[in-house]
């Protein structure tokens, strides 16, 4: 399953997703220049890439470069130092268990009962015999977890992914998943929880984009620090690998045809589910 949203510096998720659309569109004026049909392989290798705001996009590349290299990676780098591994595992189970409200609206939209179902008896498991989600019990069980996000969804539904787009603080992305990473905050039934003056509220929120920064982040140390020491282009590399995994992710969900049966009796999992 996709982590729940980042850290938010100064302000909340949604107004945190607005403004970036914000520097998205003052970014628009800086675009790569199409080449002319004269040169068909320079044109087709355009077309290919769809990366028509690269000089942009390598821009806040940079700026969120920087910041991993002198903030997040650093932290994730102490957090493996101080905390065991399993400690590591149960605080990601607990996270990805607080996520489940937001796969399970979108199993249910994508029109995937068997999946739909899978998270249904995965939340009731891990919160009950897995002591609030620390230990993945579900999996044993044959309920294994899934990939869901809205901007899978809107992917199901037939919308395109649109140019390649490296986004402040959010990285790797495209207009389908940036908008689907908006509606899935809305969805998180957390963003509305409680009033906005509640303390034990408010932070138990950041404790939650905070550890999910610093998981998430942890989770690649190896393989990012592996693409930046060989990669000749670690921007390139990245918009691939990114493009690559979502296809990956779609075409595992449209390729579940697992029927349902009642009682969510447990199924063998699709080829490629966790």
């Amino acid at each position: 399953m996709r982590p729940s949203p980042i850290s938010r510096p100064s302000f909340s998720g949604t107004a945190r997703f607005f403004a970036v659309l914000a520097l998205v569109g003052l970014g628009l004026s800086a675009c790569a220049t199409k080449p002319p049909a004269s040169d068909p392989d320079a044109l087709a290798d355009y077309q290919q890439t769809n990366d028509p705001l690269e000089p942009t996009n390598r821009v806040f590349y940079a700026i969120n470069n920087g910041l991993d290299t002198v903030i997040l990676r650093p932290a994730a780098l102490a957090y493996r130092f101080a905390v065991p591994a399993p400690v590591r595992d149960g605080i990601h189970n607990v996270l990805s268990n607080l996520g489940t409200p937001v796969e399970l609206g979108n199993d249910v939209l994508e029109g995937k009962p068997r999946r739909a179902g899978d998270t249904t008896m995965r939340f009731l498991i891990n919160t009950t015999a897995g002591v609030g989600g620390i230990f993945d019990v579900a999996k044993k069980l044959g309920y294994p977890d899934h990939d869901a996000d809205f901007g899978m969804t809107l992917a199901l539904w037939g919308v395109p992914e649109g140019p390649f787009l490296y986004l402040p603080v959010l990285g790797p992305s495209d207009p389908r998943d940036a908008t689907g990473f908006g509606v899935d905050i809305l969805m998180d039934p957390f963003t509305w929880m409680g009033p906005p003056s509640s303390t034990g509220l408010t932070v138990f929120k950041w404790t939650r984009y905070g550890l999910n920064a610093v998981d998430s982040r942890e989770r690649v140390l190896d393989a990012l620090d592996s693409i930046k020491k060989t990669a000749l282009d670690p921007y390139a590399t990245f918009r691939s690998l990114y493009r690559q995994h979502r296809h990956a992710q779609i075409e595992e969900l449209r390729n579940d045809h697992r029927a349902t049966v009642p009682d969510w009796f447990p199924q063998p999992a699709a080829a490629s589910a966790k």
